[in-house]
Protein backbone atom coordinates (compact mmCIF):
# COMPACT_ATOMS: atom_id res chain seq x y z
CA UNK A 1 0.00 0.00 0.00
CA UNK A 2 1.16 3.55 -0.04
CA UNK A 3 1.69 5.69 2.65
CA UNK A 4 -1.65 6.88 3.15
CA UNK A 5 -3.21 3.14 2.13
CA UNK A 6 -4.82 3.47 -0.60
CA UNK A 7 -3.86 1.33 -3.93
CA UNK A 8 -2.13 2.92 -6.94
CA UNK A 9 -4.31 1.18 -9.48
CA UNK A 10 -8.19 0.23 -8.35
CA UNK A 11 -8.82 -1.58 -12.11
CA UNK A 12 -6.50 -3.80 -13.85
CA UNK A 13 -6.06 -6.76 -16.66
CA UNK A 14 -3.65 -9.30 -15.82
CA UNK A 15 -2.70 -11.07 -18.59
CA UNK A 16 -1.56 -14.61 -18.31
CA UNK A 17 -0.07 -17.06 -20.50
CA UNK A 18 -0.99 -20.41 -20.58
CA UNK A 19 2.38 -22.02 -20.19
CA UNK A 20 2.13 -20.59 -16.72
CA UNK A 21 -0.52 -23.05 -15.92
CA UNK A 22 1.60 -25.37 -16.60
CA UNK A 23 4.05 -25.60 -13.66
CA UNK A 24 7.15 -28.02 -14.55
CA UNK A 25 5.20 -30.08 -16.71
CA UNK A 26 5.63 -30.00 -20.69
CA UNK A 27 1.26 -29.58 -20.78
CA UNK A 28 -1.99 -29.08 -19.11
CA UNK A 29 -2.69 -27.16 -15.83
CA UNK A 30 -0.55 -27.93 -12.69
CA UNK A 31 -3.09 -27.86 -9.75
CA UNK A 32 -0.24 -26.36 -7.57
CA UNK A 33 0.48 -23.67 -9.76
CA UNK A 34 -3.27 -23.16 -10.67
CA UNK A 35 -3.81 -22.59 -6.60
CA UNK A 36 -0.94 -20.52 -6.30
CA UNK A 37 -2.19 -18.07 -8.69
CA UNK A 38 -5.63 -18.54 -7.48
CA UNK A 39 -4.43 -17.16 -3.98
CA UNK A 40 -2.51 -14.46 -5.04
CA UNK A 41 -5.43 -13.19 -7.40
CA UNK A 42 -8.25 -13.30 -4.12
CA UNK A 43 -5.67 -11.41 -2.22
CA UNK A 44 -5.66 -8.61 -4.74
CA UNK A 45 -9.41 -9.05 -5.25
CA UNK A 46 -10.02 -8.81 -1.26
CA UNK A 47 -8.02 -5.62 -1.42
CA UNK A 48 -10.85 -3.78 -3.50
CA UNK A 49 -8.94 -4.05 -6.58
CA UNK A 50 -10.99 -4.43 -9.88
CA UNK A 51 -9.75 -7.32 -12.08
CA UNK A 52 -9.97 -8.76 -15.37
CA UNK A 53 -7.80 -11.38 -16.71
CA UNK A 54 -6.99 -12.55 -19.94
CA UNK A 55 -5.62 -15.89 -20.21
CA UNK A 56 -3.60 -17.85 -23.29
CA UNK A 57 -3.63 -20.90 -24.43
CA UNK A 58 -0.43 -22.70 -25.19
CA UNK A 59 -0.46 -25.18 -22.30
CA UNK A 60 -3.18 -26.88 -24.41
CA UNK A 61 -2.55 -25.93 -27.89
CA UNK A 62 -0.83 -23.41 -29.78
CA UNK A 63 -3.09 -22.26 -32.50
CA UNK A 64 -0.72 -20.17 -34.70
CA UNK A 65 2.16 -22.82 -34.72
CA UNK A 66 -0.29 -26.09 -35.55
CA UNK A 67 1.67 -27.70 -38.27
CA UNK A 68 -0.20 -28.27 -41.62
CA UNK A 69 -3.69 -27.18 -40.33
CA UNK A 70 -5.93 -24.11 -41.81
CA UNK A 71 -4.73 -21.18 -40.05
CA UNK A 72 -8.19 -20.15 -39.31
CA UNK A 73 -8.86 -23.97 -37.92
CA UNK A 74 -5.97 -23.90 -35.44
CA UNK A 75 -7.10 -20.51 -34.09
CA UNK A 76 -10.41 -21.13 -33.20
CA UNK A 77 -8.72 -24.56 -31.49
CA UNK A 78 -6.89 -21.82 -29.81
CA UNK A 79 -9.38 -19.63 -28.42
CA UNK A 80 -11.24 -23.32 -26.98
CA UNK A 81 -7.96 -23.88 -25.52
CA UNK A 82 -8.28 -20.58 -23.40
CA UNK A 83 -11.51 -21.48 -22.40
CA UNK A 84 -10.72 -24.24 -20.82
CA UNK A 85 -8.01 -22.15 -18.89
CA UNK A 86 -10.57 -19.72 -18.03
CA UNK A 87 -12.92 -22.49 -17.01
CA UNK A 88 -9.97 -23.78 -14.44
CA UNK A 89 -9.25 -20.64 -12.86
CA UNK A 90 -12.90 -19.54 -12.19
CA UNK A 91 -13.59 -22.86 -10.81
CA UNK A 92 -10.29 -22.10 -8.52
CA UNK A 93 -11.39 -18.92 -7.18
CA UNK A 94 -14.74 -19.87 -6.69
CA UNK A 95 -13.18 -22.40 -4.32
CA UNK A 96 -11.68 -19.86 -2.59
CA UNK A 97 -15.16 -17.63 -2.67
CA UNK A 98 -14.42 -15.15 -5.37
CA UNK A 99 -16.99 -14.86 -7.21
CA UNK A 100 -15.90 -15.19 -10.71
CA UNK A 101 -17.37 -14.53 -14.53
CA UNK A 102 -15.56 -15.98 -17.89
CA UNK A 103 -17.24 -14.09 -21.01
CA UNK A 104 -16.39 -15.94 -23.66
CA UNK A 105 -15.46 -13.97 -27.40
CA UNK A 106 -17.12 -17.14 -29.07
CA UNK A 107 -20.43 -18.19 -27.84
CA UNK A 108 -20.75 -20.76 -25.82
CA UNK A 109 -23.61 -20.16 -24.11
CA UNK A 110 -23.42 -23.50 -21.53
CA UNK A 111 -20.43 -22.46 -20.04
CA UNK A 112 -19.69 -18.70 -20.46
CA UNK A 113 -21.55 -15.91 -20.74
CA UNK A 114 -21.07 -13.99 -24.49
CA UNK A 115 -18.58 -10.96 -23.92
CA UNK A 116 -20.33 -7.87 -24.12
CA UNK A 117 -18.48 -4.32 -22.78
CA UNK A 118 -21.03 -3.24 -20.88
CA UNK A 119 -21.58 -6.38 -19.21
CA UNK A 120 -18.14 -7.07 -18.28
CA UNK A 121 -18.09 -3.79 -16.83
CA UNK A 122 -21.00 -4.34 -14.64
CA UNK A 123 -19.15 -7.50 -13.45
CA UNK A 124 -16.44 -5.35 -12.54
CA UNK A 125 -18.34 -2.66 -10.96
CA UNK A 126 -20.22 -5.19 -8.53
CA UNK A 127 -16.72 -6.69 -7.94
CA UNK A 128 -16.89 -9.90 -9.37
CA UNK A 129 -13.41 -11.09 -11.43
CA UNK A 130 -13.76 -11.26 -15.39
CA UNK A 131 -11.88 -13.71 -17.02
CA UNK A 132 -12.14 -12.77 -20.63
CA UNK A 133 -12.04 -16.11 -22.77
CA UNK A 134 -11.37 -17.12 -26.74
CA UNK A 135 -9.11 -14.10 -27.39
CA UNK A 136 -11.03 -11.64 -29.68
CA UNK A 137 -12.76 -14.31 -31.08
CA UNK A 138 -11.12 -13.24 -34.47
CA UNK A 139 -8.28 -15.28 -36.01
CA UNK A 140 -4.74 -13.87 -36.81
CA UNK A 141 -4.76 -11.93 -33.15
CA UNK A 142 -2.66 -13.61 -30.33
CA UNK A 143 -4.36 -13.49 -26.92
CA UNK A 144 -1.47 -10.66 -25.99
CA UNK A 145 -3.93 -8.55 -28.65
CA UNK A 146 -6.57 -9.51 -27.16
CA UNK A 147 -5.34 -8.31 -23.63
CA UNK A 148 -4.34 -4.76 -24.92
CA UNK A 149 -7.90 -4.76 -26.81
CA UNK A 150 -9.83 -5.92 -23.44
CA UNK A 151 -7.67 -3.35 -21.19
CA UNK A 152 -9.24 -0.66 -23.09
CA UNK A 153 -12.53 -1.63 -23.58
CA UNK A 154 -13.42 -2.39 -19.63
CA UNK A 155 -11.32 0.98 -19.44
CA UNK A 156 -8.07 -0.94 -16.97
CA UNK A 157 -5.64 1.87 -15.82
CA UNK A 158 -2.79 -1.12 -16.51
CA UNK A 159 -1.94 -4.12 -18.16
CA UNK A 160 -0.27 -6.73 -15.96
CA UNK A 161 2.24 -9.08 -18.16
CA UNK A 162 3.22 -12.05 -16.16
CA UNK A 163 6.14 -13.68 -17.46
CA UNK A 164 8.57 -15.83 -15.60
CA UNK A 165 11.02 -13.71 -15.59
CA UNK A 166 11.45 -10.37 -13.53
CA UNK A 167 11.09 -8.03 -16.48
CA UNK A 168 12.02 -7.18 -19.70
CA UNK A 169 15.38 -7.58 -20.84
CA UNK A 170 18.16 -6.71 -23.26
CA UNK A 171 17.72 -10.37 -24.71
CA UNK A 172 16.46 -13.65 -23.22
CA UNK A 173 17.56 -14.16 -19.72
CA UNK A 174 17.56 -17.91 -19.95
CA UNK A 175 20.20 -17.98 -22.83
CA UNK A 176 22.45 -14.80 -22.02
CA UNK A 177 23.56 -14.81 -18.79
CA UNK A 178 24.57 -11.16 -19.49
CA UNK A 179 21.32 -9.82 -20.59
CA UNK A 180 20.55 -6.53 -18.78
CA UNK A 181 17.51 -6.12 -17.22
CA UNK A 182 15.49 -2.65 -18.48
CA UNK A 183 13.57 -0.98 -15.78
CA UNK A 184 11.37 1.51 -18.06
CA UNK A 185 11.30 1.04 -21.73
CA UNK A 186 9.53 3.42 -24.63
CA UNK A 187 6.55 1.67 -26.36
CA UNK A 188 8.45 2.83 -29.84
CA UNK A 189 11.94 1.52 -27.87
CA UNK A 190 10.37 -2.32 -27.75
CA UNK A 191 8.77 -2.01 -30.86
CA UNK A 192 12.40 -0.86 -32.73
CA UNK A 193 14.65 -3.55 -30.72
CA UNK A 194 12.32 -5.93 -31.07
CA UNK A 195 11.91 -6.62 -27.47
CA UNK A 196 9.84 -9.69 -26.65
CA UNK A 197 7.29 -8.52 -24.61
CA UNK A 198 4.22 -8.44 -26.30
CA UNK A 199 3.36 -8.75 -29.83
CA UNK A 200 3.60 -5.35 -31.98
CA UNK A 201 -0.27 -4.69 -32.93
CA UNK A 202 -0.27 -5.21 -28.63
CA UNK A 203 2.21 -2.84 -28.21
CA UNK A 204 0.66 -0.33 -31.17
CA UNK A 205 -2.27 -0.77 -29.42
CA UNK A 206 -1.21 0.29 -25.67
CA UNK A 207 0.95 2.96 -27.25
CA UNK A 208 -2.09 4.51 -29.65
CA UNK A 209 -4.15 4.72 -26.12
CA UNK A 210 -1.46 5.90 -23.43
CA UNK A 211 -1.66 2.40 -21.24
CA UNK A 212 0.89 1.48 -19.39
CA UNK A 213 2.86 -2.25 -19.68
CA UNK A 214 4.37 -3.85 -16.44
CA UNK A 215 5.72 -7.08 -17.19
CA UNK A 216 6.70 -8.76 -13.89
CA UNK A 217 7.55 -12.55 -12.42
CA UNK A 218 4.32 -14.53 -11.32
CA UNK A 219 6.22 -16.83 -10.14
CA UNK A 220 7.32 -14.57 -7.23
CA UNK A 221 5.15 -14.41 -4.20
CA UNK A 222 3.35 -11.42 -3.52
CA UNK A 223 4.30 -9.46 -7.19
CA UNK A 224 0.69 -8.85 -8.11
CA UNK A 225 -0.26 -7.47 -5.05
CA UNK A 226 3.05 -5.22 -4.60
CA UNK A 227 2.59 -3.21 -7.92
CA UNK A 228 -0.91 -3.08 -7.22
CA UNK A 229 0.71 -1.11 -3.73
CA UNK A 230 3.04 1.01 -6.03
CA UNK A 231 6.52 -0.81 -5.23
CA UNK A 232 8.84 -1.08 -7.79
CA UNK A 233 7.87 -4.22 -9.81
CA UNK A 234 9.48 -6.16 -12.80
CA UNK A 235 9.82 -3.59 -16.21
CA UNK A 236 7.14 -0.81 -17.67
CA UNK A 237 6.80 -0.24 -20.89
CA UNK A 238 5.35 3.66 -21.35
CA UNK A 239 5.74 6.97 -22.90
Amino acid sequence: MSEDGTLRYKRVLLKLSGEALMGGGTSGISQEVLGALSDEIAVCHKLGVELALVVGGGNIFRGAAAEGMDRVSADHMGMLATLINALALQDALERRNITTRVLSALEIRQVAEPFLRRRALRHLEKGRVVILAAGTGNPYFTTDSAAALRAMEVKAEVLLKATKVDGIYTADPMVEPDAKLLKKVGYLEVLERGLRVMDTTAISLCMDNKLPIVVFNIRQPSNLRRILAGEDVGSVVGE
